[in-house]
């Protein structure tokens, strides 16, 4: 494409779809490179901007912008909205809208569906973590929370985790793990799924935990859990600030995961500093700071989820649909120069 002609793709969900299936690996390659980028200065990366609406508490939209070099060099924004009330009429919580941007001339040349695009980028640095932090030969995952996240984040661990042999999943609406572990079985390589009546019961079932809630004030104050329990923290608002302060803290970025209320934020405005955060998944990608702190304790893995991974993502599904010939190519969607747009009324 040509930014001097003003063309821009437009991506809706089944092309996004298409040319991510099946790519869980590669796209968590993309990821990981994204983290080394922004750990190297190579990114940059406003705080994400939270609309909320008069006297609703529930629903919210948020753009999150940001810049990656590297092979990527985009820019771009992501626009998601959560309306949890969504999944009483039978709409996903979640949707999503990304534009990307030429880093060379500004100029917009993709808008994409994002929500696939957001599930999958948290999924990949789900698993990432995974594998990095000591369970990447884990036989066994539990998921807490039965939505569309967790569903990703458990096709991840099956790719990047060959030796997950079993998963333990429980919602607080049964129904939901029963659809869950359905999706499972009709779209996943085959294991062993277990329905746990509790969240204890996940715990007492495995190491490898993922929180994929849609909690927006901590509920798990206590935890009995056996020895080198990792945690999946993706849905950053179930664990107590007391239980953050005890376990070993690993998160995306120190300043982005310490706002919006996350369980890391109110752990911060308990004690007053940060020091209870380790360090960043990228640092122990790079071998700055090393996987676990305590093999025997508890590890979390905070991430508040970042632009830059979107970013990340949305250049390689626009390579790919360049090369693959999909999408709907808008000609001519920007202006001219002003200078050579034709004449109007004289005013």
């Amino acid at each position: 494409m040509d930014d001097r002609q003003g063309d821009v793709l437009i991506l809706g969900s089944s092309e996004v779809q298409a040319l991510l299936t099946g790519r869980e690996l590669p796209i968590i390659e993309v990821v990981k490179s994204a983290y080394e980028n922004h750990f190297t200065g190579a990114s940059a990366l406003p705080h994400s901007t939270f609309l909320r609406f008069p006297s609703d508490s529930a629903n919210r939209i948020i753009a999150l912008p940001a810049y990656l070099g590297g092979e990527a060099n985009c820019a771009g924004v992501k626009w998601i909205a959560s309306f949890p009330g969504n999944l009483e009429h039978g709409m996903d919580r979640a949707s999503a809208v990304l534009i990307l941007n030429s880093a060379i001339s500004g100029r917009p040349k993709a808008i994409m569906e994002a929500s696939t695009i957001s599930a999958k980028r948290t999924a990949a640095s789900a698993a990432l973590a995974a594998q990095w932090l000591g369970k990447g030969t884990s036989t066994s995952a539990g998921f807490v929370g039965c939505g569309p996240i967790n569903f990703e984040i458990a096709r991840f661990l099956l790719c990047a985790c060959p030796n997950l042999k079993r998963l333990i999943l429980f919602d607080v609406k049964p129904d939901r793990a029963r659809a869950f572990r359905e999706q499972c079985e009709q779209k996943l390589r085959s294991v062993e799924i277990e329905v746990a009546a509790t969240p204890e019961a996940v715990f007492d079932s495995t190491t490898l935990i993922s929180f994929g809630t849609s909690a927006g004030t901590p509920h798990v104050h206590r935890l009995s859990y056996q020895p080198g329990t990792v945690i999946l923290h993706i849905s950053l608002r179930d664990l107590s600030p007391e239980l953050i302060l005890s376990a070993d803290n690993v998160v995306d970025d120190v300043d982005h995961v310490c706002r919006a209320h996350t369980s890391i934020h109110l752990a911060e405005q308990q004690c007053g500093n940060r020091g209870f955060i380790r360090c960043t998944l990228a640092e122990i990608l790079t071998g700055s700071a090393s996987p676990s702190r305590n093999r025997n304790g508890l590890t979390v893995f905070s991430p508040f989820g970042l632009g830059v991974l979107d970013i990340a993502l949305a250049a390689y599904v626009f390579d790919h649909a360049v090369k693959q010939e999909r999408g709907v190519l808008m000609p001519s969607f920007l202006p001219g120069p002003w200078t050579q747009l034709s004449a109007t009324a004289a005013v």
